[in-house]
């Protein structure tokens, strides 16, 4: 009987579609991503491997157990090294497209959250500070006719332009070769959403520079991977209002967030979200055991990673 281990609770029906299918699953528990010194310990053993996000799987990891596949319960892969599992024959395989309209329904949400302010409109009522209504009282940016410049028009990116075009957005792109270049996207737009994978040429991809050439009244949102933004500068742009504001569901070193960020009223500071949904975390927890199943009983994986 093959046997997987789950580096944190999933959704059940996951687990249940691999004990059907005659897997031995080995679930840990517990709020807190899994340590380096357990993760070591628990996969001693297994053929299959059912790592978060927030798992680093390398090297060491891999030559812990006779692993056949590792099955990440994410469509980034950037947790795992695929060099070193394609040198020991490893398959890695992701969830990829069932997460694109929860994240893109967050974006949306921390677009609208920014652009009105609406935790510091909370925030501000709930310590007594609202004394009746006046015409300058935490006045905001407007969606409608604004431009919304999406950094990476992949399906998560192409999702968010398709609900911000019913808001009255234009939309402008970069995502490598296609569309404008990165420079010009940040001078002309209102709003910025990245949506590109983290990769060498992305890590940091929106620094100083990038921040000092957005406009002043511009809004940073980010639902993509936290180390695309340069976070202590973002801290100093948003502190020192370089740029308006920002919405953030991922972070540089998570669970991890750079102190001052969380002094400041301009920025909207979510745990990592953007694809908690029943339904969504339901179908990544079924992709992901589907996909262990097939490469353990000798099927082809349905979403490998190369």
């Amino acid at each position: 009987m093959p046997r997987v281990l789950i580096t944190q609770a999933i959704d059940p029906a996951a687990v249940t579609l691999l004990r059907d299918a005659g897997v031995e699953v080995e679930q840990r528990q517990g709020p807190a991503p899994i340590t380096r010194s357990e993760l070591l310990r628990l996969v001693a053993g297994c053929d299959g491997l059912l790592p978060m996000l927030t798992d680093r799987i390398d090297g060491p990891v891999l030559d812990a157990a006779p692993l056949k596949v590792v099955s990440n319960h994410a469509v980034g892969v950037d947790n795992v090294d695929l060099a070193a599992a394609a040198e020991r024959s490893i398959i890695v395989t992701n969830t990829p497209g069932v997460l694109t309209e929860a994240t893109a329904e967050l974006t949306m949400a921390l677009l609208l959250a920014t652009a009105r302010r609406i935790v510091e409109a909370d925030h501000f009522l709930r310590a007594g500070g609202y004394q009746g209504w006046r015409p300058t009282l935490l006045r905001g940016a407007d969606l409608d006719g604004a431009v919304l410049g999406i950094v990476g028009m992949g399906r998560i990116g192409s999702a968010v332009a398709r609900r911000a075009e019913a808001f009255g957005m234009t939309i402008i792109e970069s995502s490598g070769d296609r569309g404008l270049p990165l420079s010009e996207l940040l001078t002309r737009a209102d709003f910025v959403s990245l949506h590109c994978p983290l990769t060498a040429d992305t890590h940091h991809l929106i620094g100083e520079p990038e921040l000092r050439a957005m406009k002043s009244s511009a809004i940073l949102i980010n639902t993509a991977r936290g180390a695309v933004v340069d976070e202590e500068t973002l801290a100093q742009a948003l502190a020192e209002r370089w740029i308006a504001a920002a919405g953030l569901d991922v972070f540089e070193h998570e669970p991890a967030v750079v102190p001052k960020l969380l002094e400041l009223d301009n920025v909207v500071l979510l745990p990592h979200i953007a694809s908690a949904t029943t339904r969504c975390r339901r179908r990544m927890g079924e992709l992901a055991a589907g996909n262990l199943v097939a490469v353990l009983t000798g099927r082809p994986a349905p979403n490998p990673v190369t």
